[in-house]
C-alpha cells in the first residue's frame, strides 16, 4: 500500500511540476537558484508550488491565465513547498512580513517584495478572483510587452 501511494504521490509531484512549467515558468529547485533568480534585475514572479487542491485547481490555472495580459513581470519561476524544501526556504526569506504559504504567489522587484497573494486569498476563490489580483499587481508594477 504504501509503496502505491509514493508512486501516486510521484505522479501528482510530476503532473504539478510539468503544468507550472508549460505555463512558462522556470522551476527553481536549489537555494542557489533562488539567489540566483532573485537577484536578477526587474520584476519576478514567484508561483509557491503544492500538491493541495487549490494549488491544482486554483493557483496553477491562474498562474497561466494571469500571463494573458498587456503587462507581465519580466521573471516568471516557481518554487516547490514540501518538495525542493531549501529552494522554497530560501524564497520565504525574502518574503519579509508574510508566513509561509503555499500554494502562494509573490512579486517581486528587483529582489524586493511589493506583492504577497497569500492561500487565504486563493483557496475557496475562483481562479479568475485570482486572475485579477495578479493582474492588478502587473498593472501597478510591471511595463508592457
Amino acid at each position: 500500500m504504501n509503496m502505491d501511494f509514493n508512486l501516486f504521490m510521484n505522479d501528482v509531484v510530476q503532473q504539478a511540476r510539468k503544468e507550472i512549467v508549460s505555463a512558462g515558468y522556470t522551476e527553481l529547485r536549489t537555494a542557489e537558484d533562488v539567489k540566483d533568480a532573485f537577484a536578477k534585475e526587474g520584476t519576478t514572479l514567484v508561483m509557491v508550488n503544492s500538491v493541495c487542491g487549490c494549488a491544482g485547481g486554483i493557483a496553477r490555472p491562474a498562474a497561466a491565465h494571469s500571463l494573458h495580459y498587456d503587462k507581465r513581470p519580466d521573471h516568471l519561476v516557481t518554487v516547490f513547498a514540501g518538495q525542493d524544501k531549501e529552494a522554497t526556504a530560501e524564497a520565504r526569506s525574502f518574503f519579509t512580513g508574510y508566513p509561509p504559504s503555499s500554494p502562494s504567489f509573490a512579486l517581486l522587484k528587483d529582489g524586493k517584495i511589493i506583492k504577497m497573494v497569500e492561500r487565504h486569498e486563493i483557496e475557496g476563490h475562483e481562479p479568475m478572483a485570482v486572475v485579477q489580483q495578479l493582474q492588478e499587481s502587473f498593472e501597478d508594477n510591471c511595463k508592457e510587452l
